[in-house]
């Protein structure tokens, strides 16, 4: 009898054992790239993360999430007045709608390490408008001096977010005019406890 108590109380000590650190993603230096493609080419700017943060047990990703700022999109590979009329559209209803729907959030719900080099497979909800779909990607994250970084690159299908503007998957007859629905982030976080 006393042993079946035992094995319980061991594994709430060992449990009550694990070091739960949670690091506060510092918004001036970490970045997300954005790249989207069309069949004529492809456009790519940043965007500035609003709030976020790390979780890691016992030195290992264990959660997280991150907010995303969609005001701040810009554009890197073209400057002046195109490059505004191309934010002006992205930010408008016929894309994410940034005055109804400021941010944009992802979840970390599972950080599968893939190997001991700091891979990892996440898996986590993102949320778009009012949308939110389950996402996977791959990322690295390391932590030294009570610093955490991480960096993954995310695939996205904006299709399914109820972004349709340009879509072959929507409309017919498109032609060179066609957006693809995948656009990318690599996403470049550096977390402080």
């Amino acid at each position: 009898m006393k042993k079946l108590l035992i094995l319980p109380l061991l594994a709430i000590m060992v449990m009550a054992a694990a070091v739960v650190d949670t690091y506060k993603v510092d918004t001036t230096t970490s970045n997300i790239v954005w790249q989207a493609y069309k069949v004529t080419g492809q456009h790519t700017g940043n965007v500035k993360l609003k709030s976020g943060s790390l979780v890691m047990t016992d030195g290992k990703l264990t959660g997280g999430s991150f907010e995303v700022e969609m005001s701040t999109i810009t554009c890197t590979d073209m400057q002046g007045e195109y490059a505004d009329k191309l934010i002006g559209h992205i930010k408008s209803e016929d894309f994410f709608g940034v005055a109804k729907y400021p941010t944009a959030k992802y979840v970390i719900t599972k950080a599968i390490p893939t190997d001991t080099k700091g891979n990892y497979k996440i898996v986590g909800n993102m949320t778009i408008k009012t949308t939110t779909k389950e996402v996977k990607f791959n990322a690295n994250v390391a932590e030294s001096n009570g610093v955490a970084t991480a960096t993954g690159k995310i695939t996205i299908d904006r299709s399914e977010f109820d972004v349709k503007y340009g879509s072959g998957s929507f409309f017919d007859g498109l032609g060179d005019k066609t957006i693809y629905d995948d656009f990318d982030l690599q996403i470049a976080l550096s977390a402080k406890k």
